[in-house]
Parts: C-alpha cells; sequence; structure tokens
C-alpha cells in the first residue's frame, strides 16, 4: 500500500552571493521555477547585491552557507592567522583544510570566531535564517559541527541541511563517475548518522535526504526529471548551483516548464527550511 504522506521538496541553490552571473540566476529560478531557497555567502563579491535581491524576493528562503574553505573570511586575516592567507582568503585544497581543522587543536577558537563573525554578518542584514550549510558541506566536519551545535542557540539555528544521499537511488538516475559518487555516498552517510541524534536533542530539523551530492553540479533537466518520481514520502531537499555562465544547465533545469510540469502532475509540494 503507497504511504499517505505527501512528497515535500525544498529547491536550494548554493553559492547565492558569489556573483552577479550567480545571482541572477538564483533570483530567476525563484521567480519563473521552482526554486524556493539559497544560501548565502557572506564575504563573496555579490553579497550585498544578493541582499538587496532577496528583500525583493520574501517569499525566497535565505539561509547561510557558511565558507571556510575556498572563499573570503570576515575576520582579519590577523585574527585568524591559522585559517587565511594574508589576503584573507581560506584554503582551496578540501583535503588540507578538513586535517587541519581536525587535528590542530590551536585553530579551534580561530574558528569559533570566524563562525560567529559570519553568522553576526548574515543576522544584521535583516533576513530571517532559513536554514544553515556549509561550502563543500564542511558543516558536517566533526570540529565545525560541534561548535555549531555548542552554540546553536546564541548563533539561532533552527533549520541544517543533513548532507546525505542514496546511492542505490541515484545509480537509476545517473551513471558514470562511480568512485566519486561511492565515495561521497558513503562519507556523507557516516557524517550525517554522527550528527543526528544532536540535532534531535537540540530540536534543529532537516530534511531525510540531500539530493544533487552526488551529481557534482550536474543537476540538470535529464536528472530532475528522473528524480522526481523517485522521491521518498516525507521532506526531501534538493540543492544545486545554479548561474548563468559556469553552471547554466543548472539553471536551465530549475527553470524548465517540463519540470514544472512534472512537479505538479506528481503533486509535488515545494516548501522552505522554515516550512518543516
Amino acid at each position: 500500500m503507497a504511504s499517505l504522506e505527501p512528497r515535500r521538496l525544498i529547491v536550494n541553490a548554493d553559492d547565492f552571493g558569489l556573483s552577479a552571473c550567480v545571482n541572477a540566476a538564483v533570483i530567476r529560478a525563484h521567480r519563473e521555477g521552482i526554486l524556493t531557497t539559497a544560501s548565502l555567502m557572506v564575504n563573496e563579491p555579490g553579497f550585498a547585491e544578493a541582499v538587496t535581491l532577496a528583500k525583493e524576493n520574501p517569499k525566497l528562503g535565505v539561509g547561510l552557507h557558511l565558507t571556510l574553505l575556498m572563499g573570503h573570511a570576515t575576520l582579519p586575516a590577523e585574527k585568524i592567522p591559522g585559517l587565511v592567507n594574508a589576503r584573507g582568503e581560506f584554503s582551496n585544497s578540501p583535503v588540507g583544510a578538513g586535517l587541519n581543522y581536525f587535528f590542530k587543536r590551536s585553530l579551534r577558537e580561530q574558528l569559533r570566531a570566524e563562525i560567529h563573525a559570519q553568522f553576526e554578518k548574515f543576522h544584521a542584514i535583516g533576513l530571517p535564517l532559513d536554514h544553515v550549510n556549509g561550502h563543500l558541506h564542511l558543516h558536517l566536519h566533526p570540529v565545525i559541527f560541534e561548535i555549531l551545535m555548542a552554540d546553536a542557540d546564541e548563533l539561532r539555528i533552527r533549520h541544517l541541511r543533513l548532507t546525505r544521499d542514496c546511492f542505490a537511488r541515484s545509480r537509476r538516475m545517473a551513471g558514470g563517475r562511480w568512485f566519486y559518487r561511492i565515495s561521497h555516498a558513503a562519507i556523507y552517510e557516516i557524517l550525517s548518522r554522527r550528527v543526528r541524534e544532536p540535532l534531535r536533542q537540540r530540536g534543529i530539523r532537516h530534511a531525510q535526504i540531500t539530493f544533487g551530492l552526488l551529481q557534482d553540479s550536474r543537476v540538470d533537466e535529464d536528472y530532475i526529471l528522473k528524480l522526481l518520481p523517485e522521491l521518498p514520502p516525507g521532506d526531501s531537499e534538493l540543492y544545486s548551483h545554479p548561474s548563468l555562465d559556469k553552471f547554466k544547465p543548472e539553471f536551465d533545469a530549475l527553470v524548465s516548464p517540463r519540470v514544472r510540469e512534472e512537479i505538479k502532475k506528481l503533486g509535488v509540494e515545494l516548501i522552505r527550511y522554515q516550512d518543516l
């Protein structure tokens, strides 16, 4: 017997605020397509424009895309010398940064200070915090997640991305790049299991599964059309990186009439994190 539980889907854009091309894609995908939320980078070149656009589109749920890798810091370099170079730039090496953050205990107070600074900058813009996630999902890194949970009330965290995808379901929708997809499915399954109980204890809500993780910026129309009939009952998230230049196929997918028609036909409800 089929489940009577409705299928609800958060459709999120990461990297809001990265550039004008990303900002334009996000707003158009929200106005013309299926996008319901976006994750804001508070230290990138398109930040101020993104805030203005978000305030002009109040139905778009805007969260914090916490950036501790491959981006810029809020604090000056002299306050967090173990995290950034002289230009205030984080490492571009995910593995190197992840290992440093885990093994160098001396970095933990610097991480805490920068995390708080990014949250303070977000809260200062006056938008409600729809959700929290991390650039390259670094919010699930054991040390960073521990800081987020210890300070969750002060940071006002109520919703957070539980990054996990189902490889068995994914392989029915896309093929190739097997090592990348299998390894990422395994890594984030382990990390997501570890964080479930702390999230439950603090009442921090999340979707049960996050689609797009195993696509690595290949969330195109074909993938979404295959995904929609496969959505499990309950709450899911689909995230992507729409832009009008580098990742235009992801933008095209979010505004596709075929995708919008399939969502309507299947009765999938589009929601934000704040609707969980």
